[in-house]
Order: structure tokens, then C-alpha cells, then sequence
């Protein structure tokens, strides 16, 4: 197994995560401003509809880790795999190979922050994220430096039931000109799911013009909310 020192810390792969909350809102967004905004990583969106993109926004709260315990929030597209060929027609089969591009991952502790960028090229940068999950309604509010981005609500879904199950999941990432796929899989348990069902105000930030310009806020496709474990693999440069 592939291991990698991290701030005096032997972090071997992969990297697991045992308890973690994730709430997420899934969004159709214009395909040309999603490839506009993820164009410096040389790939290219999904399109699961004729010029229509999918944009995640995601916060989660880890609370056992390897990496420690810490607040993430994720901007994330859905992506085709690197080299494949537009398909001539959008619609289901556009997702049965893509995977998740990570545009922006702040998060709130500096060793998950370095480990990230290391290990994976997770776009990794240091924000204040205030989670508020101990009701139904889960919200993060997040600010970088100083200034709000984003503050987003996900309202309590219906149940969805069934064991868990692992579900292998593909991320890229693009860090100081390389691109790289990481490899993960995810463990889910108390999954409530509906649609729309996020509510989000965006602030004067950088990013959250750059969300402002992609459409949001609008309704979502659906939102989620869960528990989670996960492994992450070794990243491969593609």
C-alpha cells in the first residue's frame, strides 16, 4: 500500500472515512458556462439534456477520518471521461461513464487542507464553514475571507431505504496545471432524498458570482442528505 508523509503523519492509501453527514443540491445548469467556468481542466462537461450541465453543490461534515474531523463544501461538475468523444446525442448513456469534477473544495482545518492538495490535487483552500445539522433542515454558511459565498439550506427529504451498499465513485481534480483521477467508493445509510428542497443565498464573493453566472439560485433538480463512509484511492494523472 502506498504511503505518504503529511506534516509528520504517515497517511496510508486508501484513505478512509468512517462517520461522515453530506448534503448536497444537484442543479441543471447552461453546458457553455460550465464549460467556460471548468475550462482551465481540459475537460468537459456532461450534458444530460441538449446544452443542459449538472452542478453539485455539496457540504459535508466529517467526523472521523484519517484526515481528522473537519467542514468541507464542494462546487463540483459532472463531467465525461478525459479523451472520450461528445456523444451525438445527450440523455442517459452521456452518464453512465461520467464522473465528478471538483472545481472549489474549502475547507476549515489545515492538515485535511494539505493532505488534499498532496495526495490527490483536491482544489483545497482554507474558509469558514458553519454546519447546522442537529435538525432536519441541515444548513452550511460559508464565508472566505471574510466575505460570504454561499448560505444554503437542504430541507428533510423522504427516506430511502435499503442496505447499504458500496457505490464506486469517480472524482477529478485539477491542480497546478495536472489533471487526476482519484478513484472512491461510499458507503451510504439514512439517505432522504426529494426534489428540489435546497434553498441557497449567495453572497459577494469571487465564487459566488461565478455560481450567479451559471444560473443560481434557482430551483434544484433534487437534493440529499446522508451518512456516509468512504474510502479514497491513489490518484492516477490522466
Amino acid at each position: 500500500m502506498a504511503s505518504h508523509l503529511i506534516q509528520g503523519r504517515t497517511i496510508t492509501m486508501p484513505v478512509r472515512v468512517t462517520d461522515a453527514t453530506v448534503c448536497s443540491a444537484t442543479y441543471a445548469v447552461s453546458a457553455d458556462a460550465a464549460r467556460a467556468v471548468i475550462a482551465y481542466s481540459g475537460l468537459d462537461v456532461a450534458e444530460v439534456l441538449p446544452g443542459r450541465a449538472v452542478c453539485t453543490l455539496v457540504f459535508v461534515e466529517y467526523r472521523d477520518s484519517d484526515l481528522d474531523s473537519y467542514h468541507e463544501f464542494g462546487v463540483t461538475f459532472l463531467v465525461r471521461p478525459p479523451g472520450s468523444p461528445r456523444p451525438r446525442a445527450s440523455g442517459p448513456a452521456t452518464l453512465r461513464n461520467a464522473g465528478a469534477f471538483v472545481h472549489w473544495l474549502p475547507v476549515d482545518q489545515g492538515f485535511t487542507l494539505e493532505a488534499g492538495r498532496t495526495l490527490w490535487g483536491f482544489p483545497k483552500e482554507l474558509a469558514d464553514i458553519e454546519l447546522r445539522l442537529s435538525s432536519p433542515y441541515k444548513r452550511c454558511i460559508l464565508r472566505k475571507d471574510g466575505r460570504l459565498v454561499v448560505d444554503m439550506l437542504v430541507k428533510p427529504g423522504m427516506p430511502v431505504g435499503g442496505a447499504a451498499a458500496a457505490t464506486p465513485l469517480t472524482a477529478y481534480t485539477h491542480l497546478d496545471g495536472v489533471t487526476r483521477r482519484v478513484p472512491a467508493k461510499m458507503w451510504a445509510r439514512g439517505m432522504r432524498v426529494r426534489p428540489g428542497g435546497a434553498l441557497i443565498r449567495l453572497g459577494n464573493h469571487p465564487v459566488a458570482k461565478e455560481l450567479s453566472e451559471l444560473g443560481l439560485p434557482k430551483r434544484a433538480l433534487m437534493s440529499t442528505s446522508l451518512r456516509a463512509s468512504m474510502t479514497f484511492g491513489a490518484a492516477e494523472v490522466v
